[in-house]
């Protein structure tokens, strides 16, 4: 699994949190490879505008780039933000090939995201694209389905980019929740009042 390619963390990232951090960090230590931060333009499963992003899409890879600072394992992959709207994982996944022929992906997802795998764009394509893991908290029902190759405990950790926005919003303190420097990022640009 992850040769060449490593793994491939898509999500909003709206803002990164200390959650997103220590899943991929997990991942890494279970597949034994790097983890890319992949902020999706826009997601289709969650459109519309109480589901919208935030920040835009280059501020929530800056955000990223923050978070990840420091970490050789980690980095952040702009590709979807490239590309057309909505940011569905199989043309991701086709540019990223595209782009580094010969590679082979890993594609991370969480077990809430996997309960949707059956709703996906051309879902039938991902097994020629990329291997899918799934993530998954102690105790976390993960949902059978025959393109998930394989499934990864992870630290439970009580905490969601909205739960951030909110505490942002209410004037409250972020600190220890997101990295310093996104807290930072953050303040200085005003974001999620």
């Amino acid at each position: 699994m992850a040769r060449g390619g490593g793994a491939l963390f898509g999500g909003s990232f709206d803002p990164v949190h200390i959650a997103h951090l220590i899943v991929a960090e997990a991942a890494a230590d279970a597949l034994g490879c790097a983890v890319r931060f992949l902020p999706a333009r826009e997601q289709p499963l969650k459109r519309g505008a109480r589901a919208s992003h935030q920040a835009t899409p280059e501020q929530r890879a800056e955000m990223l780039d923050l978070g990840v600072a420091g970490n050789p394992r980690f980095s952040v992959e702009r590709v979807e933000l490239g590309l057309p709207t909505p940011s569905y994982t199989v043309r991701t996944l086709r540019a990223l090939g595209d782009r580094e022929p010969g590679n082979r992906f890993t594609l991370l997802l969480g077990a809430d995201a996997a309960r949707d795998l059956a709703d996906w764009w051309e879902v039938e394509a991902l097994p020629e694209l990329a291997d899918i893991v799934v993530f998954a908290r102690p105790g976390a029902s993960v949902v059978r389905h025959p393109l998930i190759t394989r499934v990864i405990p992870v630290p439970t950790i009580d905490l969601s980019a909205t739960q951030v926005r909110e505490r942002v919003k209410q004037g409250r303190s972020i600190r220890y929740l997101v990295p310093d420097p996104v807290r930072e990022y953050i303040g200085t640009h005003g974001l999620y009042r």
